[in-house]
């Protein structure tokens, strides 16, 4: 099983950003997955859910509607697009696969970097 996040990058503060999941390994269709942040020294924090059909998101209540998160079946793909970006949202993004069915642990991704400031 493989999770590779791209997309990340430095933005100016209200700019946007489309991060990327690429998944492998693992029968897609069947597990909803998630989107974490982390700062450096504070714990990792849920930015954003979505079901395995893509018929029910979720978000972090510091999302305010800012980010929308995505699935393309066919590609074994999942998008976080955040717009409006503010310089709290720099961190590390990282892709999950929680542990479900089949599967006996959680997965993550390496992450990418989004940084947000001068």
């Amino acid at each position: 099983i493989q999770l590779v996040e791209s997309g990340g990058g430095s933005v100016q503060p209200g700019g946007s950003l489309k991060l990327s999941c690429a998944a492998s390994g693992f029968p897609f269709r069947q597990y909803a997955l998630t989107w974490y942040r982390q700062v450096p020294g504070k714990e990792r924090e849920l930015v954003a859910y979505i079901s395995r059909n893509g018929g029910i998101t979720d978000y972090g209540n510091f999302v305010r509607g800012r980010f929308a998160i995505s699935r393309y079946q066919n590609k074994n793909m999942v998008y976080l697009q955040m717009n409006n970006l503010e310089p709290q949202d720099t961190a590390i993004y990282y892709c999950k696969l929680s542990r479900a069915g089949d599967l006996t642990r959680d997965y993550w991704g390496q992450g990418t970097q989004v940084t947000v400031g001068t």
